[in-house]
C-alpha cells in the first residue's frame, strides 16, 4: 500500500472552529440518505438491470412503494399482500423459503406468485431514482450500503457497479464508487437486484400447539448456518421462521458525495496510562486518505475533539499531507507526536450506575487545493477496558474492568427484531427502558444480527456496555447440530467480520468481542476472527465463546490478550425455579461464577396480553389458559419450561379463575423469580463476574423470556430486577434469611439506616428492627438475621425492607413475602389497604414530561403488589413506554414511597392520568393535568 507523505509542521499549530464555520465549510461533503424505492420479484420484473436502472424506465403500478431500509417481506406486509406475520397465527398464511416445509404445511397455496409456489427462489428487484446538483460536476460519489441480505448487484445508470459475488453476507457495509455513472444536474437511476440466501434452512415443527415437542433451534439440521446472516431467522424456540429469512435492504442505502480524496476507517483509541491515577489520557487517531483520482493531492487534515455531552474547550491541530495519484495510504497520529493528544483531567466514560457516560466528539477534515474534499466525525468516550481470567475451583471465572476498575456485570441478551424493523425511536425506547432497570449490559446474541449504528450510538449515550457475539452458533455450527465446517464461503464471512470490526470498534459501549454463542467456527475462521480482532481493535478483550462448556481444541488460541478460556457460562436454568434455587447455585459456584444466560418464561401483564394472544379463549383440552396460539407465541408446554412455570402458580397461588387471575398470579412468579436471580448473585457481589438473562426483550409479540413484552409493556419481574440490581441495595437473603446491604458503588455508602420489620396479613408487627451501618465499595455485609422469627410465623408473612441515608431519603425499599410451605393462597384473602397519591413536581422538558410522586399507605393494613400506570383519560389505555422509578411496590401500614416518572412527548396523551391497582388495593386516581414548564 503506497504511504502519505507527511510533513510536521512545527509546534503543531492550534486552530478554532466556530460553530458557524464549521457548518459552513461542512457543505462540501453531503451523504444523502436514499429512502423511497419501488418493489417486485424478478418474476415478474423481468428486465435486466441495465433497464431498470435508466431514469427513465416507468414502474408500472404492479411495483410496490417501500421505504428502505426494508426487507422484502415487511415490504409485501405494508402493501398488504400478506397479512401481518406478528400477529395470532398469520404467520401460517405465508409461504416459506423451504419447499419441503411448505409442502408439509400447505403454505404454497399462499404465494403471490403465478405460477410459482415459493416467492422467495428468485431475487427481488429494488429501484429508486435521485438527482445530484449540476454544481456537483467534478466531484466523488459513493453509494453506501449499511447492510442487505443475503447478495446484491447494483446497476446506476444503466451500468453494473457491482455483482453478487462482491455483494454476499448480512453484515457488511458496501461503499461503492459511482461517480463514472452518476450525472450531476440529471435525474439518474438505481436498481438493486437482492438474492435469497443461498441455503435457507429447513424450520422445525412450528409450535402450533401448546403441548407441542421440544422446538429444534436453527431446525432440524442447523443447515441455515451454511450462510453469513441472521440465523434465527430460520426459528428458535422464542421465534417462529421468518418466510423470506430478511432478504432485502435491511439498513439505510445514502449517496455520498465528497472531493477526490475521502476519509475511510476513522479510528480513535484511548490510554489512561497511570492507573488507578486517571487524571491523564493519552489519545490516538488512525485513518485511510483515498484518492480516487488519477492526481496527487496536497492538503491538510483538520482534526478537533471536543466535549459532546458536558460544557468544556476543544483542541484541536491540523496536519499537512500529499496523497499519492489513486492511492490509499494510511495515517497515524498518537500523543508522542502530538503534544494535543495528552488530555489533563478528562471526562471519562462510565457504565450505568458506575458514573456519566461522557463522550467527547472527533471531527476530521481534509482539504486540498480545491477546498474541502471529506469530512467525517465520531463520538467517543475515554476508557480503558479489559478483563482477567481467575481459577474458582476449577472453574474459570472472567471478571470485567472499565478505567480498571471491576464492573460487577448485570444484564441480557438482546436479539432482533423478527422482520428487522426496530427504527432509531424503537432502539431509544428499548435501550433506555434496559438503562431505567439498573442494568449495565446488552449481550448482541450470536445467532441475531449486529445492530445498526444507532444502537450502538444510543448503548454510548446511556452508558449501557455491550457484549458483541459474532455470528456463530452451536445450534447451527456443530456443537449441537450442523457443521463445523459452516458457514461455507470462508471470504464472506471474513469480509463481514472484518467490516464489523470496522464500523463499531470506536464505541466506548463495546466491552467484549466473543467468537459466537455456545460455539465457536472452524479452526480457519476462528484464527482470522481472533487475529482481525487484534490487529484491527486491539483495545478490548475478546473470548472465544458465550459459555464456557464449548471447549477449544487442543493447540487452538484462547481468550485475548490472556490466552484463557473464556471463563463464562450459559445453561440456563430456563424454567421456573424457586428464588432459593439461585443461592444454592451461586454460593456451590461452578458454572455460577459468572452466568450469562438463565431466565423464566415471564408473561406478560394482562395489559397487553389480549394483543399478544387475540384469541383469548381456553382449550378445555389443554392447561388453563392455554389454546394453540399460545404455543405458537412461545407458551409451549412441551418443552418443560411453560408448564412448570404455570404448575408453580398453581401450587402457589391456587388456580386461576379468570385470564386476568391468572396474568395476575404470574406477576408474582416474575417478579420473584427475576429478583432471585440478581440478588442471589449479589449476595456475593465480589465472588461472581455477573449474571445475565436469557433474555432482555422480545423479537415478536411472545409470552417467555422478556422483561417487558412486545409492546413495551414491562412485567413485574422488570421492577423486582430493577430494585435488585440498583447501585445500593438491601434484600433478604433466601439461603440463610439474613438481611444485606449490597453496595456497587467505587466509594463508601456514608451512614445507611436499615429499617426490617415482619408483617402479618392482618397488618400485626411481628418483627421490627433499625441498624446503622456503612459500607466500604464495592461490597456485601449482613445486619440482620431473620430465619427465628420466620420460622415461628404461621403462613403468610411480609420482610418490608427499607434503607435510608443520613438524612432520612430512602435509598432502597424491598418487600418479601414468604411462608413456611411456599404456599400463598391466603394472599386472596388480605383485608383491603388504601393509598392516596399527591404530585410533588413536574416539569417538562424538550422531549419528555416527568413526574414526581408520593404513594401513601393511609391503612393499617399492608398494600401489597401495587402497579401504577400512566394513562390517557379519554381512552383509559396505558401510555406505552413510561419510565418509572419503582413499580409494583408494597408498602407497611402508613408508609410512603417517592417515585419518579417519565414519558417522552411523542407518547403524552392530551389528558394524562395515573392510576394506581394493588392485589388488596382498589382502583385509585391521581390526576396530572397539563404537563408543567
Amino acid at each position: 500500500m503506497p504511504k502519505l507523505t507527511t510533513t510536521l509542521l512545527a509546534g503543531m499549530m492550534l486552530i478554532a472552529f466556530s460553530n458557524e464555520s464549521l457548518r459552513a465549510q461542512s457543505r462540501g461533503t453531503v451523504q444523502q440518505p436514499l429512502t423511497d424505492f419501488s418493489l417486485q420479484s424478478s418474476v415478474i420484473a423481468t428486465q435486466e438491470g441495465s433497464e431498470l436502472s435508466d431514469p427513465a424506465f416507468q414502474a408500472k403500478d404492479y411495483w410496490f412503494p417501500v421505504t428502505v431500509p426494508t426487507t422484502v417481506l415487511t415490504g409485501l406486509v405494508t402493501n398488504h399482500v400478506y397479512p401481518d406475520p406478528y400477529i395470532g397465527m398469520n404467520n401460517m398464511r405465508i409461504p416459506d423459503a423451504s419447499d419441503s416445509f411448505n409442502a408439509a404445511y400447505h403454505l404454497s397455496q399462499y404465494s403471490f406468485l403465478p405460477h410459482h409456489a415459493n416467492p422467495w427462489k428468485q431475487p427481488y428487484w429494488y429501484r429508486t431514482t435521485f438527482t445530484v446538483p449540476a454544481a456537483d460536476r467534478g466531484k466523488t460519489f459513493q453509494l453506501l450500503f449499511k447492510g442487505i441480505n443475503y447478495r446484491a448487484a447494483v446497476w446506476v445508470n444503466g451500468k453494473r457497479i457491482a455483482d453478487s459475488s462482491e455483494m454476499a453476507g448480512m453484515f457488511a457495509t458496501y461503499s461503492l464508487d459511482v461517480t463514472g455513472a452518476v450525472k450531476p444536474g440529471e435525474r439518474n437511476g438505481l436498481a438493486v437486484e437482492i438474492y435469497p440466501l443461498d441455503y435457507p434452512g429447513l424450520p422445525a415443527h412450528p409450535q402450533l400447539d401448546a403441548l407441542g415437542d421440544f422446538y429444534a433451534n436453527g431446525g432440524p439440521t442447523g443447515d441455515i448456518g451454511k450462510n453469513v446472516t441472521m440465523l434465527c431467522s430460520v426459528g428458535w424456540d422464542w421465534i417462529p421462521a421468518v418466510r423470506d429469512r430478511n432478504m432485502g435492504i435491511w439498513q439505510p442505502v445514502y449517496l455520498r458525495t465528497s472531493g477526490a480524496v475521502t476519509i475511510a476507517h476513522a479510528r480513535i483509541t484511548t490510554d489512561l496510562p497511570r492507573l488507578p491515577d486517571t487524571s491523564v489520557a493519552r489519545l490516538g487517531i488512525g485513518l485511510d486518505l483515498v484518492n480516487h483520482s488519477g492526481n496527487p493531492h496536497q492538503g491538510k487534515l483538520s482534526v478537533r475533539i471536543s466535549p459532546e455531552n458536558f460544557p468544556g474547550k476543544a483542541i484541536a491541530f491540523t496536519k499537512p499531507v500529499t496523497v499519492h495519484a489513486a492511492a490509499t495510504g494510511h495515517l497515524q497520529l498518537d500523543a508522542d507526536q502530538i503534544g494535543q493528544l495528552i488530555l489533563q483531567h478528562p471526562r471519562l466514560w462510565w457504565p450505568n450506575g458506575y458514573g456519566t457516560p461522557n463522550l467527547y466528539r472527533l471531527q476530521l477534515r481534509y482539504e486540498d487545493e480545491s477546498g474541502l474534499s471529506d469530512d467525517t466525525s465520531l463520538v467517543f468516550g475515554i476508557r480503558t477496558v479489559s478483563s482477567r481470567a481467575t481459577d474458582v475451583n476449577g472453574w474459570m471465572r472472567r471478571d470485567f474492568y472499565v478505567n480498571g476498575e471491576r464492573i460487577h456485570l448485570t444484564g441480557g441478551a438482546w436479539v432482533p427484531d423478527m422482520m428487522l424493523n426496530r427504527d432509531s425511536v424503537r432502539y431509544d425506547e428499548e435501550i433506555r427502558l434496559c438503562r431505567n432497570a439498573h442494568i449495565n449490559l446488552l449481550r448482541i446474541w450470536g445467532g441475531g444480527v449486529t445492530p445498526p449504528d444507532v444502537f450502538f450510538d444510543l448503548a454510548d449515550r446511556y452508558g449501557m456496555l455491550v457484549w458483541q457475539d459474532f455470528w456463530v452458533t452451536g445450534d447451527t455450527q456443530g456443537e449441537f447440530k450442523g457443521s463445523r465446517d459452516w458457514p461455507l464461503e470462508t471470504p464472506v464471512f471474513i469480509r463481514n467480520m472484518t467490516s464489523t470490526i470496522y464500523r463499531i470498534r470506536n464505541h466506548a459501549s463495546l466491552l467484549v468481542w466473543t467468537g459466537g454463542n455456545e460455539g465457536h467456527a472452524r479452526k480457519e475462521l476462528y484464527d482470522a476472527l481472533r487475529d482481525s480482532i487484534v490487529a484491527l481493535d486491539g483495545t478490548r478483550p475478546f473470548i472465544p465463546s458465550s459459555s464456557g462448556y464449548a471447549k477449544l481444541p487442543a493447540g487452538w488460541k484462547g481468550s485475548w490478550p490472556d490466552n484463557q478460556p473464556s471463563g463464562v457460562y450459559s445453561g440456563g436454568p430456563y424454567s421456573w425455579q424457586d428464588p432459593a434455587v439461585y443461592y444454592q447455585k451461586v454460593d456451590a459456584g461452578k458454572d455460577w461464577v459468572f452466568k450469562d444466560e438463565t431466565g423464566i418464561p415471564s408473561q406478560p401483564p394482562y395489559e397487553t396480553l389480549s394483543r399478544i394472544i387475540p384469541d383469548l379463549v381456553s382449550d378445555s383440552a389443554l392447561p388453563y389458559p392455554l389454546n394453540n396460539t399460545w404455543g405458537y407465541h412461545d407458551a409451549c408446554s412441551g418443552n418443560g419450561k411453560y408448564d412448570l412455570y404455570y404448575q408453580a402458580m398453581v401450587d402457589r397461588y391456587g388456580k386461576p379463575v379468570s385470564m386476568r387471575d391468572f396474568s395476575e398470579k404470574t406477576q408474582l412468579l416474575n417478579a420473584n423469580g427475576y429478583r432471585g436471580i440478581f440478588e442471589a448473585a449479589a449476595h456475593k457481589l465480589n465472588e461472581t463476574g455477573g449474571v445475565m438473562l436469557w433474555k432482555l426483550n422480545a423479537a415478536f409479540p411472545s409470552v417467555i423470556w422478556q422483561i417487558y413484552d412486545w409492546y413495551l409493556e414491562p412485567n413485574a419481574g422488570y421492577y423486582f430486577m430493577q430494585r435488585a440490581c440498583e447501585p445500593v441495595h438491601i434484600q433478604l437473603n433466601l439461603d440463610d434469611s439474613q438481611v444485606a446491604v449490597i453496595n456497587k458503588r467505587y466509594h463508601p455508602t456514608g451512614e445507611l439506616t436499615a429499617d426490617v420489620s415482619v408483617i402479618d396479613l392482618t397488618g400485626k408487627v411481628l418483627y421490627h428492627h433499625r441498624a446503622t451501618t456503612s459500607l466500604e465499595a464495592p461490597g456485601t455485609r449482613e445486619i440482620d438475621a431473620l430465619s427465628g422469627v420466620l420460622n415461628q410465623a404461621k403462613g403468610v408473612s411480609f420482610v418490608v425492607l427499607t434503607l435510608e441515608d443520613a438524612k432520612g431519603g430512602t435509598v432502597s425499599h424491598n418487600t418479601y413475602w414468604v411462608s413456611p410451605d411456599h404456599r400463598y393462597q391466603q394472599l386472596s384473602s388480605m383485608s383491603p389497604a388504601t393509598l392516596q397519591g399527591v404530585v410533588l413536581n413536574q416539569r417538562k422538558t424538550a422531549t419528555e414530561s416527568r413526574w414526581t410522586l408520593r404513594i401513601t399507605n393511609t391503612s393499617g393494613k399492608l398494600a401489597f403488589f401495587t402497579d401504577a400506570a400512566l394513562r390517557d383519560q379519554a381512552t383509559g389505555k396505558e401510555v406505552l413506554p413510561s419510565y418509572w422509578s419503582d413499580n409494583y411496590f408494597s408498602l407497611a401500614p402508613h408508609q410512603s414511597l417517592t417515585i419518579t416518572l417519565s414519558c417522552p412527548l411523542a407518547q403524552l396523551p392530551a389528558t394524562p392520568e395515573i392510576t394506581l391497582k394493588g392485589w388488596n388495593v382498589a382502583s385509585t386516581l391521581i390526576a396530572l393535568g397539563s404537563p408543567g414548564p
